[in-house]
């Protein structure tokens, strides 16, 4: 019997999505925009620091002060949310990348785990920024912002759940 022909990742148009919301969110999300909520613990009183750059620093401030008041309210919560990320989301991503291109069907669980987690986060996020203490007087902007990282792992959970083996054919 011979072993499952992998489909190439050119003719896996929607694994394309995927694979730029992984690149975007390990290349800037991530390491740039979230990184910058633990390593500035008061964002009214701060030293730049080394990483991430002072522009972007000040681009992620902006956002806060305009549309996104929990950002910069920085509560335990929130930062339990963003060391999720560091810890977790960002290995997940660079893994992803490879392993969606390569196509690997080991990445199929790990990407419903992520999907999952993302999606509570998200939602959780989205209830404060409605809701909350902190609630953003911007609500169309945030959630239309937020909105890919609620849809996305939505489509990724049903690629994902459609086949066992999603990146080869039998």
């Amino acid at each position: 019997m011979s072993e499952p022909e992998v489909i190439p990742f050119r003719e896996r148009k929607l694994d394309w999505l995927f694979v730029g919301f992984f690149v975007l969110n390990i290349s800037f999300i991530t390491y740039i925009v979230d990184i910058e909520q633990l390593v500035i613990d008061d964002p009214e009183n701060f030293e730049y620091p080394l990483w991430p750059p002072a522009a972007m620093v000040d681009l992620v401030h902006w956002w806060g002060r305009t549309f996104d008041p929990p950002l910069m309210a920085r509560e335990a919560w929130w930062r339990a949310t963003i060391w999720i990320d560091q810890l977790f989301f960002g290995p997940f991503y660079a893994f992803a990348i490879y392993a969606f291109v390569k196509g690997k069907n080991w990445i199929r669980m790990p990407s419903v785990i992520w999907a999952s987690v993302m999606m509570t986060n998200v939602f959780i996020i989205c209830f404060e920024e409605m809701v909350g203490g902190h609630a953003t007087p911007e609500a169309p902007m945030v959630l239309f912002a937020n909105a890919p990282w609620f849809l996305i792992p939505i489509v990724l959970i049903k690629r994902m759940w459609s086949a066992e083996r999603p990146f080869t054919r039998s």
